[in-house]
């Protein structure tokens, strides 16, 4: 049996969530600051919260802070998945990628999807439809809307102009069918809408150095374990542009043998996603769960493995 530190996307984010971070990650927060020549502790106002660069930075140094601070009391997942920009704290927990190369990344990462959308775009979930439903859904609509994220087998994420996303939402809900929520992120992630702010951030990720995951990384886009740093640096580069599977990611990973599915803070969107999936597991929110209890479930897995 084996151990998963999963990472949430955008749309986790809280007020106020740098101000909670772990003790001993006072050095984590001056070297993002040293990166970003500016106080990293000020991004997580409500206010600076409204700005998808604050939001992915607050989220990437969150991710990285707090599984360093587990994995310094208890031994090291054998496992780590980040969904959209929780795949960057995945790679630098897996020591794929360096802390620092992560927030240049990630500050300019947020800076090209606000700018190619600053207004007008977003994110909805969908609850209680399958993909077939929505998809004949979103061939009803004119305008720009996408599918974006299968989270669950009843939750799946479109992504497009607020107009056409709404009139996905009514026609919906005047069918009887299904839940729509309007997440919080301003930009349209994970379809076409962004491949042009990819291939900008694929340029400035050819002169980052990557290297072999020493924990085994599972892609949220593509559901599979990838060992080559050229595939990671594809695979990060392009993950804003393309769909998340992370269905097929939960499911891999049971297939491979996790039985123990831990949520980096913020929040525990991702651990209502994994419950359906790791019925014969434990799946644990970091935030809400005693640290001698995450230390001992993780000695447990170890235990597990001999």
């Amino acid at each position: 049996m084996s151990s998963l530190f999963a990472f949430p996307g955008q749309g986790a984010q809280q007020a106020g969530m740098l101000q909670r971070l772990p003790e001993g990650s006072q050095a984590l927060i001056e070297a993002a600051s040293d990166a970003l020549g500016e106080p990293v502790l000020a991004l997580d106002s409500q206010q600076a919260l409204q700005s998808t660069r604050a939001v992915q930075l607050c989220l990437l140094l969150a991710g990285v802070a707090w599984a360093r601070w587990l994995m310094q009391r208890s031994p090291a997942p054998d496992y780590v998945a980040g969904l959209s920009i929780g795949a960057y704290p995945a790679a630098v927990v897996a020591d794929a990628l360096d802390f620092e190369d992560a927030v240049r990344l990630v500050a300019l990462r947020g800076e090209l999807m606000q700018r190619a959308y600053p207004q007008g775009y977003g994110m909805t979930a969908l609850s209680g439809l399958d993909l077939g439903c929505v998809e004949r859904l979103l061939a009803e609509v004119d305008g720009e809307v996408f599918v974006a994220n299968l989270n669950s087998e009843n939750q799946i994420v479109i992504a497009g102009a607020d107009a056409a996303m709404a009139e996905v939402a009514a026609r919906a809900r005047s069918r009887g069918q299904g839940v729509a929520r309007r997440l919080a992120v301003s930009v349209p992630s994970h379809c076409a809408l962004l491949d042009g702010p990819a291939a900008e951030l694929a340029a400035a990720f050819a002169s980052v150095a990557l290297r072999r995951p020493r924990i085994t990384y599972l892609s949220g886009s593509s559901a599979r374990p990838i060992f080559d740093p050229q595939r990671l640096r594809d695979d990060l580069a392009g993950n804003m542009a393309r769909v998340v599977d992370w269905r097929a990611t939960l499911r891999n990973a049971y297939e491979r043998g996790v039985r123990l599915h831990l949520e980096m803070p913020p929040g525990s969107v991702l651990s209502g996603l994994a419950r359906s999936v790791f019925e014969q597991g434990r799946v644990l929110p970091i935030e809400s769960t005693r640290a001698d209890t995450l230390d001992a479930l993780l000695r447990q897995e170890v235990a597990h493995n001999r």
